[in-house]
């Protein structure tokens, strides 16, 4: 096997591990607790969620947008260009 795919394998699976343990951190957290919340919470914190996901994919969206037009190219004077 290559180097390069037994380091991608590690770093998958170190990946992978972290994500269990944040999984059941938040399980286990979350059995623990004995917090209730109102629908008016439920709607406050879905509301939350799915702004925050259109503001990121947004941004992402114009981070892919100015790299594919050139708008993130190295801005030149006339004096770089040789023009002056």
């Amino acid at each position: 096997m290559k180097r390069q795919t037994i380091t991608t394998i590690f770093v998958a699976v170190v990946l992978l591990s972290l994500l269990a343990v944040a999984v059941n951190f938040m399980v286990d957290t979350w059995q623990r607790t004995d917090a209730q919340m109102s629908v008016h919470g439920w709607i406050a914190l879905s509301l939350g969620v799915f702004f925050s996901l259109l503001v990121g994919c947004g941004l992402l969206a114009l981070m892919f947008y100015s790299s594919r037009r050139g708008y993130d190219e190295r801005a030149q004077s006339d004096h770089d260009r040789g023009l002056k």
